[in-house]
């Protein structure tokens, strides 16, 4: 079985990511406060049971005979959380934007 992400590992990347990008604008002017985070997970839960049943010897005959099923479920589910970041003192996390050289022409056409 493949082992996938948990739950806390995912938390820890995205905190670490808004922690880097804080960081990274924390002298710029602009700055933007982040709102609710969601993340959805999925995961499997199965259950699998198997049974045997054997016959080797009847009367004097040998005899041998073997029958065997398995039975399998799997369900699907899926945990959305809703995370607020905030900074250490407990206030909305501020991201800021440093530079303007990455900004392009503000165009008044957007969403048309």
């Amino acid at each position: 079985m493949a082992e996938g992400i948990g739950v806390g590992e995912a938390v820890q990347a995205l905190r670490d990511e808004l922690l880097a990008a804080a960081a990274a604008g924390a002298s710029s002017d602009v700055k933007f406060e982040v709102g609710p985070i969601e993340l959805e997970f999925a995961f499997t839960l199965s259950r699998e049971g198997t049974a045997k049943v054997g016959l080797s010897r009847i009367f004097s005959s040998v005899v041998s005979a073997e029958a065997s099923g398995k039975v399998a479920k799997e369900d699907v589910h899926r945990v959305k959380l809703v995370l607020t970041p905030k900074n250490g003192a407990g206030e909305p996390l501020l991201i800021g934007h440093q530079g303007q050289e990455d900004v392009g022409e503000l165009d008044s056409s957007f969403g048309r």
